[in-house]
């Protein structure tokens, strides 16, 4: 069965993604839809000359119509994050371009299981699912997918060990306000300080650093190459193949929230079983007092910005 990915925005990111998904071949299609055509053109040219090297895939430019019968529609489009600019400074003019190209892409594939990149991602995928008013199950924020990679990278190097091999999650909003819980946190199936006691090793920065270190890398990476899009571009084929795969595996992904740790009415990164059909079920992991409660800080922080915006 043809298998096939859109991917709205043909800029770095969604460039970006495109090229990954073509390496790992889950898809026989990928569409590349961009407000300039020739640069969705060129970018679907230039991996289309190099699939003779690789899994072959149809990839061309399109427009929104030839997004009919995606099984999955990745959506990049906005306002890159500029040097020294948070990522909610972006909210008003990305929800605005969200609110015009959600609708076009719903009618024409109502069925997709749409994956939101578009930052403030958490204030987008919130946009998406109220603007088109699609099942929550259909609708995934990459959320704090890259923050979590981010996370298991750098303690992976302060205990030289395989990032692979690090397990846990960064929880809330995809920004400044995230959450690490560091319960969760286990290196080789044991809890950090007893992998590190266990092995004699002594980890080069502590548990605060580590986590300051998680949430600037993306402003530093930007600050020294202009942008960032490998790392999110590999964890938004991540997701694709868990959905392209039916792989029923365990991602922090932005979601819509209700009655959850006392939250309500607003999409932050709880980790979610992602298979076929999209979201199959939400996990509320079992949160320290202290934890909880800067989770709940996190979805305050985002409702703040959503009442300040015309959604």
């Amino acid at each position: 069965m043809r298998k096939k990915i859109t991917i709205v925005g043909a800029g770095n990111v969604g460039a970006s993604i495109a090229y990954t998904l073509t390496i790992d071949g889950m898809a026989s299609e990928i569409v590349l839809i961009d407000i300039n055509r020739g640069k969705a053109e060129g970018e679907a040219m230039d991996i289309l000359q190099g699939t003779a090297l690789c899994p072959p895939v149809d990839i061309h430019a399109g427009d929104y119509e030839d997004a009919a019968e995606s099984d999955i529609i990745v959506i990049t489009s906005g306002i890159p994050r500029k040097p020294g600019q948070s990522r909610l400074d972006l909210a008003q003019n990305n929800v605005n371009l969200m609110k015009e190209i959600a609708p076009k892409l719903v009618s024409v594939a109502p069925n997709a299981v749409y994956v939101i990149v578009s930052n403030p991602v958490d204030v987008m995928t919130y946009t998406f699912l109220k603007v088109t008013g699609l099942p929550e199950h259909q609708v995934i924020g990459s959320g704090t997918m890259l923050d979590s990679a981010r996370l298991r990278s750098i303690i992976a190097e302060n205990v030289n060990i395989n990032p692979k091999n690090v397990h846990g999650y960064v929880l809330g909003e995809h920004g400044d306000s995230s959450v690490v819980p560091w319960s969760l946190i286990t290196v080789s199936g044991m809890e950090l300080d007893t992998y590190c006691n266990t092995l004699g090793i002594k980890m080069e920065m502590d548990l605060d650093k580590i986590a300051e270190e998680m949430r600037t890398s993306g402003a530093k990476v930007i600050g020294l190459k202009g942008a960032t899009y490998y790392a999110i571009a590999l964890s938004v084929t991540r997701i694709c193949d868990c959905i392209m795969r039916d792989t029923n595996s365990v991602l922090a992904i932005s979601t819509m929230i209700n009655n959850r740790y006392g939250i309500n009415d607003v999409c932050l990164s709880l980790p979610a079983i992602i298979g076929k059909t999209g979201i199959i079920e939400v996990i509320n992991p079992p949160l320290l007092p202290a934890e909880e409660e800067r989770l709940q800080n996190s979805a305050n922080t985002l409702k703040a910005l959503i009442t300040d915006l015309a959604i």
